[in-house]
């Protein structure tokens, strides 16, 4: 199970609007990433690599607002 959305201060959010939007980016993400998944793995590439390479991508997002 996923934790709760919660704002820099670990506070839960609770309006509607943005747990609405963080959901539909959430589904989008994952599609993304199962597609490019999929289309690596028909392609012979090592699925524990995708994994990897994923997992670095995420590791090397920047922050906004610094």
């Amino acid at each position: 199970m996923l934790p709760f959305w919660t704002d820099c201060h670990g506070q839960k959010l609770t309006c509607t609007e943005k747990l609405r939007m963080l959901r539909e980016n959430e589904a989008e993400l994952r599609q993304v990433l199962q597609d490019a998944y999929d289309d690596a793995v028909l392609m012979g590439v090592d699925p524990a690599i995708m994994r990897v390479r994923f997992e670095k991508i995420v590791a090397q997002l920047t922050e906004p607002f610094p």
